[in-house]
């Protein structure tokens, strides 16, 4: 069996939420959010055939689901207007930088539970752990990294797909810093746990 204790409820979920965005996204012919699709089934396949030999905790794993059900919402969900939820203003903190949107809350969120899984996936190759600075800049640079990746992705469906809504240059440095965010809140939030997630 590929799935732990707990894990069930969690799979069943995700597979509900991926379905049913999927549906939608190939009736709307929305492109972009089918190679999103793609790539998160791609992700949580790779978790479920990984489940064996990485202890991923529960709390880490709804946490993926979550980024995932939050990242499908921002690109299935539309207003009357037209507009995405990833393009709503959740706080606007800048008037010459669209900050604080959806879009940048859910890099956050997403790179937070990311760099928790760069942590489960390094735990296993440290010894106890003393040097808490030398670690949690090694673990943030990772979270980084899977960012990095997703911006890759992004610029590959702007490639694929001309139409998409990624923005430019803005929007992507805005997504790396909001990536940093979160990957520095789940570097304090690993270190208040002491490393037990």
């Amino acid at each position: 069996m590929l799935l732990k204790k707990g894990q069930l409820l969690i799979f069943i979920l995700s597979l509900i939420y991926v379905l049913i965005f999927s549906l939608l996204f190939i009736f709307r012919k929305n492109y972009e959010f089918i190679i999103y699709v793609v790539v998160v089934i791609f992700f949580f396949g790779l978790i479920l055939f990984t489940n064996k030999k990485v202890n991923y905790p529960n709390s880490v794993l709804w946490g993926l689901s979550l980024w995932g059900l939050l990242h499908m919402s921002g690109g299935g969900i539309l207003f009357k207007d037209g507009s995405r939820l990833y393009e709503l203003m959740l706080i606007s903190i800048s008037e010459t930088y669209s900050i604080l949107k959806y879009d940048q809350f859910v890099h956050i969120v997403g790179f937070f539970v990311a760099t928790l899984v760069a942590f489960v996936l390094l735990k296993p190759l440290l010894r106890p752990i003393k040097k808490w600075t030398a670690l949690s800049i090694v673990i943030i640079m990772a979270g980084l990294g899977f960012g990095a990746l997703n911006e890759i992705v992004e610029f590959s469906a702007t490639i694929i797909v001309p139409s998409t809504g990624v923005g430019g240059f803005v929007n992507t440095s805005l997504d790396l810093i909001a990536n940093l965010i979160g990957a520095i809140l789940a570097m304090i939030w690993i270190r208040f746990k002491k490393g037990k997630l």
